[in-house]
Order: C-alpha cells, then structure tokens, then sequence
C-alpha cells in the first residue's frame, strides 16, 4: 500500500513508542532473583514470563490509543484483527531464554507491515540502550556511542565470513548438516545471541545469520532493518521469509548465493 510521509512519521513515532513502554515493562524484571518461567511446550523448554506477558500488554495499550484501526500479530496474544491494511507486528521478547540467563542479548523486536511485508522495523536492546531501526527512508542505530547510520559490511568470502545462529543444532538433524556445510567454510562461528546477531548484520559487524524453525514476530523487525542497511534475508530457497521457518540472512547478496549454493548442496 502507499505510505504517504505524513502516514509514514507516525507509524515511526508509535514503533518508538511501543519500544519505550516495551523498555520499561522488561527491565522491571530483568536480573532480578525472583523470575519464573513457564515452558510453552513438553517436549523441550520454551519460556515465557512475567515480563514477556507484561511487554505485550503495555505495546498492545499503545496501539488501542494510538493505531486502533491497525491489526497486531503478538507472540503472547495472538492476532487483532483490524481495518486499515497495517498490522503490528510484536514479539514483547525475543530470547527469553537468554533474558532468564541474564545475557544482554534478547531484544524486543516490533515491525509494521502490509500486505507485502514489513515496512518498518526495530531491534531493541533495552539493558544496552541500544535501538536499531530501518524501513520508511531510515536507517540508524542509537545507543551509548551515539547516533549512527545502519550499514552492512562490504561483500566478502564465505571463507572471510563471521557467520551466528543462535542453536548450535540449528533445527532439525537434516537443517543442522546443512547448516554445518556453511559454518565449515566460514572464518569465524558464533551462537546463542537471537535477534541480537540480525542487528549485527545491520551494524556491519557481522556476515550471515543462519536459523530455522522461527515465526513471522522472530523475523519481520529483523528483515526490516537488515534490507535498509542493504543487507537481504530470505529462507533457505531464496524466497520471501516474511512468514519465517528457515531464514538466511546476509551481508551481501554474493554472500547470500554463496551459503544458499551450500545449504542446497
């Protein structure tokens, strides 16, 4: 859909806002000796919190006031349906496991989107102060260092590659030897930081991030802000991966071909 500059300011102003009232809601809880988690699951351990729940409501009061024509796709709560083409896409904290170990590497990741994808989104990091966004026309990290503009690296080499994901298995037996196909060729491998590694993509201090089994919340905030560094992020075909599953997100579109050619293989 069109985005006029006035449309486009606003929605800007309200993902800022869902990150400031998101901030707060998460640090009241963060390294505290008290937290608990639930587990999503049986089968394996999927927290969720106080603070995940907590994250989401104050987000999703936000958009009643301010965008209660839009829809919202919560990890929490679920979907709100709305009327104006635009849906609010939220995940009140992505690495929860990592917020329960007290790793400053979880974020709270928050994109708009229509129809064709997300337009805008940010990455924030609320214990660092850091907040990466893209979409709209921008492109810019601020943090403790200041205010800079979101860029990827220069095209390079699986073989002078730093490549992350956040499992070492990465999913499945199958996903993880092709995942292992790429990582064997890459200068330098790394786990555990979630969506903390997409936004190193971003800042250019990263090359590839390789993952499987997400969902739309874990990827559209990230997609957004890689692809206005001028980074691309697809799954393991190449297509979109607005939806997510097995994403593929690269510094350079060189590099992307490369590791697309090996998880192929």
């Amino acid at each position: 859909m069109r985005i006029s500059e006035g449309l486009a300011s606003e929605l800007v102003a309200v993902a800022h806002e869902l990150a400031d009232v998101a901030r707060v809601a998460t640090l009241s809880h963060f390294r505290t000796r008290d937290l608990a988690a639930e587990t999503k699951e049986t089968q394996r351990f999927d927290p969720v919190t106080a603070a995940d729940r907590l994250s989401e409501e104050r987000m999703r009061e936000v958009l009643a006031r301010r965008r209660p024509e839009d829809g919202i796709l919560g990890e929490e709560f679920g979907v709100r349906s709305g009327s104006s083409g635009l849906t609010w896409v939220l995940d009140p904290i992505d690495g929860t496991r990592g917020y329960l170990s007290g790793t400053p590497t979880w974020g709270v990741l928050i994109s708009v989107r229509d129809a064709e994808g997300p337009l805008f989104g940010i990455i924030d990091q609320p214990y660092i102060g850091e907040r990466f966004e893209g979409g709209l026309g921008r492109a810019r990290v601020t943090g403790p260092m200041g205010e800079a503009a979101l860029a990827v690296r220069g095209a390079r080499p699986l073989s002078q590659a730093i490549l992350f994901s956040t499992f070492p298995e990465v999913g499945t037996p199958e996903e993880g030897a092709a995942f292992r196909r790429v990582a064997s060729g890459a200068k330098l491998v790394r786990y555990g930081t979630d969506c903390y590694a997409y936004a190193l993509i971003a800042a250019g201090q990263i090359d590839l991030v390789i993952e499987a089994g997400l969902q739309a919340y874990d990827v559209q905030a990230p997609i957004a802000v890689i692809e206005a560094a001028g980074g691309i992020v697809t799954d393991w075909q190449g297509r979109p991966a607005y939806e997510g599953g097995r994403i593929l997100a690269a510094a350079s579109r060189e590099l992307h071909a490369e590791a697309l050619a090996l998880l192929n293989a």
